[in-house]
């Protein structure tokens, strides 16, 4: 007999088809007339260079443009590692820009084509390739493109030292290469070269990729109405192999995904291996996303459940144990240790020693953030912009969470934004605990690059963040602010010092994401509207009850509804 916590889920699946589908076609005519508006809008100088420069950053392959490389630097073209790939991550903010202008192509092929690169597609070319997409099909002049081919002579298989990686993982990046056709050097094919981090520096695999994908194929959807491409079922099939290696059971009690270092944006060490705030933003948002979109039918109950469970889980326990605040600092402060016992208030064994000198005079008294990592005895207090935009965007942090977040970001504002939007994590680390934490990388020296730098691309995140909360206003100063000097600093990558002032040591000039975040900036303050593409509200039902099975136990309580924070504020 099932549970009413099954009724209810049942309840809710039933009636979400219907109400989506009358939501979702009221929500495709508004966002037809907001397009229009992007489209006859007047365009800055800036605006029309970045233009320029982001469409010369397009790869094609076949004919298609399926991508942006991440960076045209031509000061580095001699040494271009792997910026002259398109990577999955970087390519989101470019998919933004283009689908607010009405170029939905480019977006729908790089979808495609990064699903036909996941790990058990290559595994399984025979079956998976069924779709009239994939046929082959012969480019202009001498050259044939087709895609990766199980049999080919190129080894597809992805190892480091013999090992692969799980089914579903996206690839963090490819590239189009050009390979002699059957052994003739006269004639040519041009081949997806995927990247999943066997070539990367560290060897980690991305964990982001799969997640933005999601989000981007939802994205896509919600501004071109074309919903068949979610229905495909290749792309259904790529979706649920996405969620079967998130909600894989594995050795851990919490609800968070439990990563190594440098799987996201920050891609080398900076000690945020465990549960970094960066990837349970966006795998919320992924599960919220996927939910909208898994095909409803009898074989996806026990998925949407799963969701369900794991959505309302992380929402609670990233609201309850990620938040800090003065008054919560003050509690942690005052914590006791080594308790052991069902209902303890230090669940996690957090010693208030690990409370930094700098947090306390740094923090204001109205507003607060959520913090980078948590693990048992571990709390990380630095300030993570990606992880705590993304929580307001995807409705992880509650109402009154977002808002302080958006105060502290404003009392701060010349620390986190200064000269150049935004630092990527604040403070930075140094001295004894940088050479400890980053193993002495001259990359990540202190306020450079992962570690303090300011990166201009988290600009279009910190602007749908804005306009969520209804504070524009925020996002138009700091875009006023730099538009002219990134053009004339020539779009870098990102900027080094305290304040941002200066252009980063070792960045990329013509940085892809770095234009692409701008025009995505412009566009969604122009036409605020068009921001629903990529936010969630607020879904009260998911934390209305709890699966744990404790309501009727009477010797231990549910720790949720024994919390004393207001998570459903």
């Amino acid at each position: 007999m099932m549970n009413r916590r099954e009724i209810f889920l049942n309840f809710v699946l039933a009636q979400q088809t219907s109400r989506n589908r009358k939501i979702l076609k009221e929500q495709l005519e508004g966002l037809k007339a907001g397009l229009e508006a992007v489209r006859s809008r007047e365009e800055s100088p800036e605006e029309k260079e970045a233009w320029w420069l982001l469409n010369r950053a397009v790869v094609n392959y076949c004919g298609s443009a399926v991508g942006t490389v991440a960076a045209n630097d031509p000061s580095t073209a001699n040494h271009m590692l792997n910026y002259d790939q398109v990577f999955i991550r970087d390519f989101v903010p470019s998919a933004i820009a283009f689908l607010l202008r009405g170029e939905s192509d480019i977006v729908k092929n790089f979808l495609l084509h990064t699903l036909q690169l996941q790990r058990w597609a290559l595994a399984n070319l025979d079956s998976y390739v069924t779709a009239d997409f994939w046929t082959r099909r012969k480019c202009h002049g001498r050259h044939r493109a087709v895609e990766p081919r199980a049999d080919s002579s190129t080894s597809w298989e992805k190892t480091v030292d013999c090992y692969s990686p799980g089914q579903g993982l996206m690839p963090a990046s490819f590239k189009v290469r050009s390979v002699p056709l059957d052994g003739n050097n006269e004639a040519f094919e041009e081949v997806l070269d995927p990247d999943f981090g066997e070539s990367a520096i560290g060897r980690v695999a991305p964990v982001d990729s799969g997640l933005w994908w999601i989000i981007l194929l939802r994205a896509y959807g919600k501004i071109t109405g074309d919903y068949a491409l979610q229905e495909r079922v290749d792309v259904q099939t790529g979706i649920r192999l996405v969620l079967n290696l998130c909600l894989t059971d594995g050795f851990d009690m919490f609800p968070t995904l439990l990563v190594t270092d440098g799987s996201c944006m920050i891609d080398r060490r900076m000690g945020i291996h465990g549960h970094p705030l960066e990837i349970q933003a966006l795998f919320y948002s992924a599960l919220r996303c996927a939910r909208e979109m898994v095909s409803t039918d009898d074989g996806s109950k026990n998925l949407i459940r799963v969701i369900n469970n794991r959505l309302s889980a992380l929402s609670f326990h990233i609201r309850e144990y990620y938040w800090v605040d003065m008054k919560k600092i003050n509690e942690i402060y005052r914590y006791k240790t080594e308790e052991y016992s069902h209902d303890a208030i230090n669940k996690f064994n957090i010693y208030p020693e690990q409370i930094p000198s700098w947090l306390a005079d740094w923090i204001p008294d109205k507003g607060g953030y959520l913090i980078g990592n948590l693990q048992p005895a571990h709390m990380d207090f630095r300030f993570f912009s990606l992880g705590n935009l993304w929580a307001i965007v995807s409705s992880l942090a509650t109402q009154k969470q977002a808002e302080g977040i958006l105060n502290l970001i404003e009392t701060k504002w010349d620390d986190i934004v200064a000269n150049m939007p935004l630092k990527i994590c604040y403070p930075a680390l140094e001295y004894e605990e940088w050479r400890i934490i980053t193993g002495c990388d001259p990359k990540n020296t202190p306020w450079s690059y992962h570690n303090g730098g300011s990166w201009p691309t988290l600009l279009w995140q910190f602007t749908l963040a804005c306009i969520k909360m209804g504070r524009p206003d925020l996002a138009r100063r700091a875009v006023e602010a730099v538009e002219k000097r990134l053009s004339d600093d020539k779009w870098p990558e990102y900027y080094d010092t305290r304040t941002g002032r200066f252009i980063g040591k070792q960045s990329r000039l013509y940085q892809t994401w770095t234009i692409a975040g701008f025009l995505s900036s412009k566009m969604l303050l122009d036409c605020p509207e068009m921001a629903s593409i990529l936010i969630c509200d607020e879904d009260l039902e998911l934390l209305e009850g709890c699966a744990c099975g404790l309501s009727n136990s009477a010797r231990i309580k549910c720790s949720r509804r024994a919390a004393r924070s207001q998570v459903l504020v």
